[in-house]
C-alpha cells in the first residue's frame, strides 16, 4: 500500500515537472483580493502565456491590469527552482517594494505546497529563496547598476515600461542571458517613446527575436462573461456585496478617467500626457509613417520623394561634431504641401562633410532655403556653406545674421508653432526616426520640453527650426507655382501651407485669380 502511494506521488511529481500549468492550477494557492487563499486555477489565456514561457526563449508581454501576470511570472519562476536543479531566476522590478512583495507571494506559494513537492529551503531573506535543489530565486528592484548583477537562467522584468533607465539594464543584462538564458518582460502600458514600446513594436513587427504575447480584458472569466465559468458568476454574485461580472466594464469604464481605461485595460500605447505632442496625435503619427525611401551616404540620409522642378524646399539643420554624441540632422519639407521628403541623421558626420551634403542636396532641391541653428559650432556650419561652398539660399534672421540663434524664448515660441503646424496637418511626418523622438520628447516636471534620458531631440529641433522658416515664408512671400507638369490631367497637389487665405478656384494646383476687377 505504501509502496502504491509512493509511486503515485512519484508520477504526480514527473507530471508537475512536465506540465507548469498543471502544477500550478492543481498545487499552487494564491491570496484573491476577495475569495482568500485559492487555488490558481489558471484562466485558459493565463495558460496560454505559461506555453509561451515554455516555447521560447525572449517573451515580451502587453498586459492590462490586474490580469494576474505578475503571480504567473511568480508561479513560474516557483516551478523551474523547484523542478530543476542550479537554475537562477531573477526577478526586477520598479523599486523595492515592489521586488518585497513579489518575493513574499513566490514564499506564499512554496509554504503551502506539500511535502512531497517541497525541496528544502536552504535560503529565506526579503530578497533571496535558495532551495536543496540548488536553484535560486532573486528579487531586486531597479538601478542603473542592476543588469551587471543579474545573472540567470531566466529574467523576469516586472512592470517594464515603468522602469527607469531599463535600456541601460537591459544592455547590461543581456550577454549574461546570451548563452542560453531567457527572458520574459510584461508590462502594462505607459505611453509611448519607451524601452518597452520600441522593444515590443520592434517584436511586432519582427525586427527582434522576442515572441510578443497580447491579453484582452475580455479573456478574463471575472471580467467579461466566458462560457463554463458558471459557478464563478454565482459566487461572485452571492460575495457581499454582491458583483455583476456584466457590469464590470461599465462601472469600471465610469470610475476612471477614458484615457487611463484605454490604457490600462484596453492596452493602447498613448501618450503619458507628459509628452510634448498630444498622445492621440502622435499614435495617428506612428501609423501614418512611411518606410518607402531609398537611402543615401550610408543610409545617413531617407529620401521619400526626389525634387519637383515646380516646389519650392526649406532645409532645417542642427549640427553636432560627429563623434558618436549628439547627432547632426536636418529635414527637406516641401514648401507647398509640408511632406518631409528627405531626413539626414548621423552621430558621426565631421562639420565639413555635413556642409557639404548640406550644400549639394539644398541645390538639387531647387536652390532650397537652407536655416541652421547658430549656437556654438553651427558657426563653423554657416561659414562653410557661405564662406567655403558659397551656397547663395542660406536663411537670415531680420537683423541680417546668417542662421538662427537660439535663445529659451525662441525656442518655445518655435516648438509651439512645430506643435501647431504637426497638430493641424500642416506638415506631413514620413519618417519613423523623426516620430520616435518626437515619442520621447516630453514635458518635465519644470515645465520645459525636453528628450527623455537616453533619448536625443536633433530632429526635433532640427524640424522645428524648418517649420519656423516655413511660417515665415509663408507671411512674407506669396506662394507661387509654375511649370507644373500635371495641369494637362485631373492631379490636384495638396494645397500649399495656408493661413487665412480665401479659397479660389485651382487647376492641377496652378491658382486662377478671380480677375473680373480688371474688367470695371
Amino acid at each position: 500500500m505504501i509502496a502504491m502511494k509512493n509511486q503515485k506521488l512519484i508520477e504526480e511529481f514527473k507530471r508537475c515537472k512536465k506540465d507548469p500549468s498543471y502544477f500550478m492550477s492543481n498545487y499552487v494557492k494564491v491570496i484573491h483580493p476577495t475569495r482568500g487563499l485559492v487555488n490558481f486555477d489558471l484562466y485558459p489565456f493565463q495558460q496560454n502565456i505559461v506555453s509561451d514561457l515554455q516555447q521560447h526563449r525572449f517573451n515580451i508581454l502587453r498586459k492590462f491590469r490586474q490580469g494576474g501576470c505578475t503571480t504567473i511570472a511568480s508561479a513560474y519562476a516557483l516551478w523551474l527552482t523547484v523542478f530543476h536543479k542550479h537554475k537562477t531566476v531573477a526577478i526586477l522590478s520598479k523599486g523595492d517594494v515592489e521586488s518585497t512583495e513579489v518575493l513574499e507571494r513566490i514564499r506564499l506559494m512554496y509554504e503551502e505546497l506539500p511535502s512531497f513537492l517541497k525541496p528544502k529551503l536552504e535560503e529565506s531573506n526579503k530578497h533571496t529563496l535558495k532551495f536543496g535543489t540548488g536553484s535560486v530565486i532573486r528579487s531586486r528592484p531597479s538601478g542603473k547598476q542592476s543588469g551587471r548583477s543579474l545573472s540567470a537562467s531566466l529574467l523576469i522584468v516586472d512592470e517594464a515600461a515603468f522602469i527607469d533607465n531599463i535600456g541601460i539594464i537591459w544592455a547590461a543584462a543581456y550577454p549574461i542571458i546570451s548563452t542560453g538564458g531567457a527572458a520574459f518582460i510584461l508590462s502594462t502600458v505607459n505611453g509611448v517613446g519607451n524601452w518597452f514600446y520600441k522593444i515590443y513594436n520592434e517584436a511586432v513587427a519582427g525586427l527582434n527575436t522576442f515572441n510578443y504575447m497580447d491579453i484582452n480584458w475580455p479573456e478574463h472569466p471575472e471580467y467579461s462573461r466566458v462560457e463554463g465559468y458558471e459557478w464563478l458568476y454565482e459566487d461572485m454574485l452571492n460575495q457581499d456585496p454582491p458583483l455583476n461580472v456584466d457590469d464590470w466594464a461599465t462601472v469600471t469604464k465610469a470610475n476612471m478617467p477614458l484615457k487611463q481605461w484605454l490604457q490600462e485595460y484596453e492596452c493602447e500605447f498613448l501618450g503619458t500626457g507628459e509628452t510634448f505632442i498630444d498622445g492621440e496625435i502622435l499614435k495617428q503619427l506612428v501609423d501614418n509613417q512611411n518606410e518607402e525611401y531609398y537611402i543615401k551616404y550610408n543610409n545617413r540620409m531617407r529620401v521619400w520623394e526626389d525634387p519637383k522642378s515646380y516646389y519650392e524646399y526649406v532645409i532645417g539643420a542642427d549640427v553636432a561634431l560627429g563623434r558618436n554624441r549628439d547627432y547632426s540632422a536636418f529635414h527637406i519639407i516641401n514648401r507647398y504641401n509640408g511632406e518631409q521628403v528627405a531626413e539626414f541623421y548621423s552621430n558621426k558626420t565631421p562639420i565639413n562633410e555635413f556642409a557639404e551634403i548640406i550644400a549639394r542636396e539644398a541645390s538639387l532641391y531647387n536652390v532650397a532655403h537652407v536655416v541652421v541653428e547658430r549656437n556654438t559650432i553651427g558657426n563653423n556650419l554657416i561659414d562653410s556653406l557661405y564662406r567655403v561652398l558659397e551656397y547663395e539660399n542660406l536663411w537670415m534672421e531680420d537683423k541680417q545674421d546668417f542662421g538662427i540663434q537660439t535663445t529659451s524664448k525662441n525656442r518655445d515660441i518655435m516648438l509651439t508653432k512645430l506643435e501647431e503646424f504637426i497638430r493641424l496637418n500642416k506638415i506631413k511626418l514620413n519618417s519613423k526616426r523623426t516620430i520616435d523622438e518626437l515619442l520621447a520628447f516630453i514635458i518635465n516636471d519644470s515645465g520645459k520640453t525636453q528628450a527623455e534620458k537616453n533619448h536625443n531631440d536633433d530632429l526635433v529641433m532640427s524640424l522645428a527650426f524648418t517649420v519656423h522658416v516655413l511660417d515665415s515664408l509663408q507671411q512674407t512671400y506669396p506662394v507661387e507655382l509654375t511649370n507644373n507638369p500635371h495641369s494637362d490631367n485631373k492631379e490636384k497637389l495638396i494645397p500649399p501651407i495656408s493661413r487665412g487665405i480665401i479659397p479660389v478656384h485651382s487647376y492641377g494646383g496652378i491658382t486662377k485669380e478671380d480677375i473680373k476687377w480688371l474688367m470695371k
